[in-house]
């Protein structure tokens, strides 16, 4: 089953992020805890892991911002 990953929220007022770039390629494996993308936010830079185990599908592109929520990323 498919797992789509999402911009996370990273802080209360966080509204929209943007991939700084993607630590993994894509159609590689992952597993569930892998670091996946950097997350740049209200100043800050962040690694985001891997919500499940399976092949990386990246929809996200580096250098655009994207609202919280939305879907970057699928794992299949």
């Amino acid at each position: 089953m498919a797992v789509e990953v999402l911009l996370p929220k990273l802080g209360f007022s966080m509204n929209e992020g943007q991939i700084a770039e993607w630590l993994v390629a894509d159609g590689a494996r992952v597993e569930e805890g892998d670091p996946l993308f950097l997350l740049e936010a209200d100043k800050s830079s962040n690694e985001v892991e891997a919500p499940a185990s399976g092949v990386l599908r990246i929809e996200g592109v580096v250098g655009e911002t994207y609202p919280v929520g939305t879907v970057i990323a699928i794992i299949e």
